[in-house]
């Protein structure tokens, strides 16, 4: 047996910003080396950033990788580290991870099974590398091995998986098994979604039995390219255990994790092999399994992640945009509260985690001269928030919206746009030649509330140099119940891809619990007593959103066994008959068939309309972004055949 160090390093990359992953590598082998690690394992495609997609297919992109890549080899004296690149061969682009030792390139593995569903589309830029095969390249003027290659280093046998390869049935670890591989390493690019890092922990499990070894597990942290999060899930096991797991959703750029184990030394005659040899470790090796993070111990699992995902995701947004913080449309409702409050758990997290200090060094860019110096002078210079009236609006939205903004301390505007509206509706009256009235004309005096208050905001965020948050959520995407060029107006849309119930409980959570180590918020008290209402109607008629739809959690049931489990409306309407959530709202079957043809109905006529949603955050692999998950023609027979059969 020989003892080593291992390390896995959690990089926040940019696509194609050369100089910052450049220097987060250069960061991380220099922290690997102060640590005394002997093998690092870096993220997938690390050099020019995972999500360039294609960007892959530019041959300067290519040329930039591997002329980085050669800057990298003498930065690796005294360790052995992994550097993942996009990489050209023989007309073929292939996801490439190099071996450097010691400042020497010893050759690369190519990654065998490529991701081509929902985010990923790795098909469409790389070629998968057949197992087994191996040729030679010429980088730097050296020829060396390419493909399916495994490396004799310090004693210790060498294999790799690469991200996707770990997520197949017939995974490359049992072939490396039968090869008396030691260590299996797996640069990744996995994105974050609920529930995702267990399935994680089972491969490495899997993986480090399949080898009777260790397997070194390492992910990029951040939002990278816009719309996937990274929860930098950096993980060391060694024979089932888990001995080491690194901190999630961190706000720094590199977060290093290492462990001491010790490592068969079955001697390869096929690898290719180096004379560097590794330190001498006195230390214990691991042999327990680790502790995680207290807030994963938590019973609110989701409830944690939501948080942590969508508030590291602002706040990489923010800065690698340039933007000079947030500009929210505040109505009092549940959807703009949960954006609202997401800025200020961004700053809260990121305050724990690197401090005011280095919040300012982030953040430098959005204040003129001295730097907030507390969590809540950060929130008001970051999000300004501004509630719209009308005639239609109410002082219990008004209310919720000013204690809310309050509560964390965002700067909280009031603007009255009745105004505004009754000019439009005054200039139309004029060109129809006739007065506008709810019983013929529901439709466009709702819309025109909404998209009489994005003139304003919009205006606002200019001013900052901010960026505008959309607040519609998954629930309303499926619908369509939101009004584009209104409430959909923003430059991200940070919760599109979370369904209203969720978010309903979200709150309730947040003002009676909080996440670990933070505070609950009181004052959303006032947001969820309330009935969801877009008030756009005249308040005599006490509009709701399930009064025009349906009940929430009824809709989210539908539409995951619509989108998800791909049922039509007759299947549908048969598992729905005698569902306990059916019968909790006491619905016949007639109620039921109302509500299915609704669904199918509205989804099919709104496709336009998610098409046009500002980026989504992805957290959940059952979303309804066409861009990235879910595609349905904007133009369909609307499940009509379908649909009349129900009767």
């Amino acid at each position: 047996m020989k003892r080593i160090k291992l390390a896995a390093a959690a990089l926040n990359q940019t696509p194609i910003a050369w100089n910052q992953n450049y220097q987060n590598i250069l960061s991380a082998i220099e922290q690997a080396k102060a640590q005394q690690a002997d093998l690092l394992c870096l993220p997938e495609l690390c050099v020019s950033g995972y999500g360039c997609e294609d960007a892959f297919m530019a041959n300067g992109v290519l040329e930039t990788s591997l002329h980085l890549l050669e800057q990298l080899i003498p930065q690796t004296q005294g360790i052995a580290v992994t550097i993942g690149l996009p990489m050209s061969v023989n007309g073929h682009t292939y996801n490439a991870v190099a071996m450097v030792t010691d400042g020497k390139l010893l050759g690369f593995a190519a990654k065998q099974n490529l991701a081509g569903d929902g985010l990923h589309y790795e098909p469409r830029w790389f070629t998968a590398w057949l197992p087994n095969e191996q040729i030679t390249v010429n980088v730097a003027g050296n020829q060396v091995p390419f493909g399916d290659v495994t490396f004799w280093i310090g004693g210790v046998h060498v294999g790799f998986e690469i991200c996707e390869d770990a997520w197949i049935e017939e995974r490359p670890a049992k072939r490396l098994a039968s090869r008396d591989v030691g260590v299996i390493l797996n640069p990744s690019a996995s994105h974050f979604a609920f529930g995702k890092h267990q399935l994680r922990r089972r491969l490495l499990v899997a993986g480090s039995q399949a080898i009777a070894g260790a397997y070194v597990y390492a992910n990029l942290v951040g939002n990278e390219a816009g719309r996937a999060i990274y929860d930098g899930d950096t993980m060391i096991g060694v024979d089932g255990t888990v001995v080491a797991s690194g901190s999630r959703f961190s706000y720094r750029d590199v977060v290093l994790t290492t462990a001491v184990v010790d490592v068969k030394t079955l001697e390869s005659t096929t690898a290719i092999t180096s004379e560097f040899e590794f330190g001498e470790h006195t230390e214990p090796a691991v042999t327990s399994a680790s502790e995680v993070c207290a807030w994963e111990k938590s019973q609110a699992l989701k409830e944690e992640e939501f948080a942590r995902s969508l508030s590291l995701a602002l706040f990489d947004y923010m800065r690698k945009s340039g933007s000079h913080g947030f500009v929210l449309s505040l109505s009092g409702g549940a959807d703009s509260a949960t954006v609202a409050v997401l800025v200020k758990l961004m700053i809260d997290f990121a305050v724990q985690d690197i401090g005011l200090s280095g919040v300012a060094q982030r953040l430098g860019h959005c204040f003129d001269s001295i730097a907030p110096d507390s969590s809540e002078k950060w929130v008001g210079e970051l999000l300004w928030c501004v509630y719209q009236a009308t005639r239609n609006s109410s002082e219990i939205t008004r209310d919720a919206a000013a204690n809310v903004a309050k509560a964390i301390g965002a700067r909280f505007y009031e603007l009255n746009v009745d105004g505004v509206v009754q000019q439009y509706k005054s200039l139309v009256s004029n060109v129809l030649e006739r007065e506008l009235t709810w019983d013929r004309d529901d439709l466009a005096l709702q819309n025109i509330q909404a998209r009489g208050r994005a003139p304003s905001v919009w205006m606002l965020a200019n001013i900052k140099c901010g960026l505008l948050l959309a607040t519609s959520n998954r629930s309303e995407a499926a619908v369509g119940y939101t009004t584009m060029d209104g409430d959909t107006c923003g430059g991200i849309s940070p919760i599109a891809g979370i369904d209203k119930a969720f978010l309903r409980q979200w709150l309730r959570w947040l003002e009676k619990q909080g996440p670990h180590g933070g505070e609950p918020i009181a004052a959303l008290v006032n947001v969820n007593q309330q009935q969801p209402t877009a008030e756009l109607r005249p308040p005599a008629e006490k509009q709701t959103d399930e009064s025009d739809l349906m009940p929430y959690e009824i809709l989210d049931l539908i539409e995951r066994l619509a989108i998800r489990d791909k049922l039509m409306p007759q299947e549908i309407l048969d598992t729905l008959t005698g569902h306990e959530l059916t019968a909790e709202y006491e619905a016949d079957r007639e109620q039921v068939i109302t509500w299915v043809k609704k669904f199918f109905q509205l989804w099919s006529r709104n496709q336009w309309k998610r098409e046009r949603f500002a980026p989504s955050f992805h957290v959940d692999d059952e979303n309804l972004d066409p861009k990235t998950w879910c595609r349905f023609p904007i133009l369909s027979g609307g499940f009509c055949r379908e649909l009349d059969a129900l009767e």
